[in-house]
C-alpha cells in the first residue's frame, strides 16, 4: 500500500542513488568529494541579481548547499542552514546554496516565502562544468577557501540532523 511514508522513502532512495528528477534532467552526478581535495568555486549571479565571487569567501569556511524547492528533505534541512548562516556569518561562515530547480522563479519564490537570506543561485550547466553536484539531495560540502579553490573539509549527501548542521561551525 502506498502512503506518504512509503513515497518519501522511495524518493529518498532515488535521491541517494542520484536518480531523482534533477539527475535525470542534468545527467549523471558524481560522488561526494573526498576530504582534502580541492574544488574550484566559480563566480556566479545570485537569484536576487547580485554577483557572488570566490573572493567573498577568501579565508573563510564556505558551505556549498545543493537543494531544491520540491525536495522534502531540503524543506527540513534548509531552516537549519538558514539558522547556521545567521548565527555564524559574522564569525566567517559563508553559504552558497545552489538550487537544482528547473525554473529560477520557483527557487526565488520559495526562498522569499520561507524568509531565507542565505546567498542562493541556480545550479546551471555552466556551474556544473566547474563545480559538479554530488549524488543525492540535499548535499552539503564545506570548503576552507584559499583563492578560487576550496579545500574540502566535510561532505554529506542526504538530510542532516539539526545538531549536525549546527556542528558545521567547527570548521570556522
Amino acid at each position: 500500500m502506498l502512503n506518504r511514508r512509503n513515497i518519501l522513502e522511495s524518493l529518498a532512495a532515488l535521491a541517494a542513488a542520484g536518480l531523482g528528477p534533477a539527475a535525470l534532467a542534468r545527467g549523471v552526478e558524481g560522488p561526494l568529494p573526498q576530504a582534502g581535495s580541492a574544488l574550484p568555486v566559480p563566480a556566479l549571479t545570485l537569484l536576487d541579481g547580485r554577483a557572488w565571487t570566490p573572493a567573498q569567501a577568501q579565508g573563510k569556511a564556505l558551505v556549498v548547499y545543493w537543494w531544491a524547492s520540491w525536495c522534502p528533505f531540503c524543506a527540513v534541512q534548509s531552516p537549519h542552514i538558514e539558522a547556521l548562516w545567521r548565527a555564524q556569518k559574522a564569525s566567517g561562515l559563508e553559504v552558497l546554496a545552489l538550487s537544482i530547480d528547473k525554473q529560477p522563479g520557483a527557487a526565488a519564490q520559495y526562498l522569499k516565502a520561507k524568509g531565507y537570506s542565505f546567498p542562493a543561485a541556480m545550479y546551471t550547466p555552466e556551474i556544473a562544468k566547474v563545480l559538479p553536484k554530488p549524488r543525492g539531495l540535499p548535499v552539503v560540502v564545506v570548503l576552507k577557501m584559499n583563492g578560487r579553490d576550496g579545500k574540502v573539509v566535510f561532505a554529506q549527501a542526504g538530510e542532516m540532523f539539526p545538531e549536525d548542521v549546527e556542528g558545521l561551525k567547527k570548521y570556522l
